[in-house]
């Protein structure tokens, strides 16, 4: 197999398609000169780098069939590095390419030179990018940002942003379903940013009844109200200098965001009952597991308020979109569990690790949680059963973009499963997997994996 870099020139003039290949004899160059060629060539060679003109047939003089491949080549295969062509006067085009995912353009006429230095960088900044996920995943399973444990390169690519966003003083949203890590995240976020120093408040906005939500934000003064008896800061004072974390904040009420707002716009505010503007300096970080887009177009949350709360969002993944994670986590708060129940249970057994593997974990991590200390609890034995877990199956479907990739995506999953049941131990998975141990280090040679 050739391990000179693959090439996809995606051009419908046959001159151009000459002359390009020519030009790229350093490469594996593959020839496409229209959407469905070129799409076909993508799922059967995965190319690293692509060069796209923009007016393909049937639309030749325009550029709409150009965008649409376009975005078919970069949803199948995100990290493929697309130079788009720009003819004379048609940079706004090349600059909506950009903008759209393409890596780079270059204009017409073509000066093979230029175009070949362009191609070059492609190639080596998607390798460099190539060696960071295989590092990634090397280290992947340690516990990261704020304790947070995880074998997911989504997770950690999550945790990643997380990490970027902690060193500037912005507003984040967090947007996850209920017990994805929100909270861990958050303090995570703090205490990788310059205000670790300070306090980390958490509030749940929708455990506190609306009579009380707006005290326990802005505090009081005495006697604003019955029983009233002494002056109150409330949390944004409490998380001066530090962050405050405002979770389920889809349950605050209109005439509260509006209030809000306002310490968001001019970072001052006033206790109920009192006079005096407080200036403070808070950085606030929100959570919902609520569609947030759809309340502020039916008008339940303010738009001017999302904005100035959503200045960074960042999406987190659910339990079962995170694969290898159940069992890797399922371990950690076993162990836990045990050891603060002085429990004799040790471990899991196959069908309960088979039932872990399947089970759509709707209610995420925190589900997970009580399940396995339910079980430690229940377990009569030194290893916790399926029955004790108390468990129905699921399915979660994976369609990668051709058979190779099936293929791969399976090794991977089987392969990562045997190491959590061998517990890394090297022997004992290539037993499970019914292959030698030469055979089981070359696997994971290639795939990236570690025990």
């Amino acid at each position: 197999m050739s391990e000179r870099g693959k090439l996809l020139i995606v051009e419908d003039d046959p001159g151009l398609q000459r002359q390009l290949r020519w030009a790229y004899e350093d490469y594996d160059v593959l020839i496409a000169g229209d959407r469905a060629s070129a799409i076909a060539l993508l799922r059967a060679e995965e190319p690293a780098v692509a060069t796209l003109d923009l007016g393909l047939p049937p639309d030749p003089d325009g550029v709409r069939e150009g965008f649409a491949t376009l975005a078919e080549m970069l949803a199948l295969k995100p990290d493929l590095k697309v130079v788009v062509a720009s003819g004379h006067g048609e940079r706004d085009s090349a600059l909506r390419a950009i903008g759209e995912g393409a890596w780079d353009f270059y204009a017409k006429p073509i000066d093979i030179d230029a175009l070949g230095m362009i191609v070059a960088r492609a190639f080596h900044v998607q390798a460099i990018e190539a060696e960071n996920r295989r590092l990634a995943q090397a280290v992947a399973g340690r516990a990261g940002l704020g304790g947070l444990i995880t074998a997911s390169p989504d997770m950690q690519k999550v945790m990643r942003t997380i990490e970027r966003v902690a060193v500037a003083d912005v507003s984040v949203l967090l947007l996850g379903a209920s017990g994805t890590g929100k909270e861990l995240l958050a303090r995570g976020l703090h205490e990788a940013s310059p205000r670790a120093r300070g306090e980390f408040v958490a509030i749940n906005c929708a455990a506190i009844p609306e009579t009380l939500l707006e005290s326990e934000l802005f505090g009081h003064e005495k006697g604003a109200f019955t029983g009233a008896v002494k002056t109150t800061p409330g949390k944004i004072e409490q998380a001066g200098g530090g962050t405050l974390f405002l979770d389920e904040i889809g349950d605050v009420p209109l005439p509260l965001q509006v209030k809000l707002l306002r310490f968001l716009q001019e970072r001052v505010l006033e206790r109920i009952g009192g006079r005096r503007a407080i200036p403070v300096d808070t950085r606030i970080v929100c959570a919902t597991h609520r569609d947030i887009d759809a309340m502020v177009a039916d008008g339940s949350f303010r738009e001017d308020l999302y904005y100035r709360l959503a200045e960074i969002v960042v999406r987190i993944p659910s339990l079962a979109e995170r694969p290898g994670d159940a069992v890797l986590l399922a371990r950690h708060f076993l162990r836990r569990h045990a050891d603060a129940m002085k429990s004799p249970v040790k471990g899991f057994a196959p069908d309960a690790i088979d039932a872990i593997e399947r089970w759509g974990w709707p209610g995420n991590v925190r589900e997970l949680e009580n399940r396995v200390k339910r079980a430690v609890i229940m377990a009569d034995g030194a290893m916790v059963g399926a029955a004790d877990l108390d468990f129905a199956a699921a399915d979660s479907p994976v369609q990668p973009i051709n058979l190779r990739a099936v293929r791969e995506a399976a090794d991977r999953a089987a392969i990562a499963h045997a190491l959590t049941r061998a517990e890394g131990n090297i022997s004992g998975t290539a037993r499970l997997l019914g292959i030698s141990r030469p055979t089981l280090y070359d696997l994971m040679k290639n795939y990236g994996l570690q025990a």
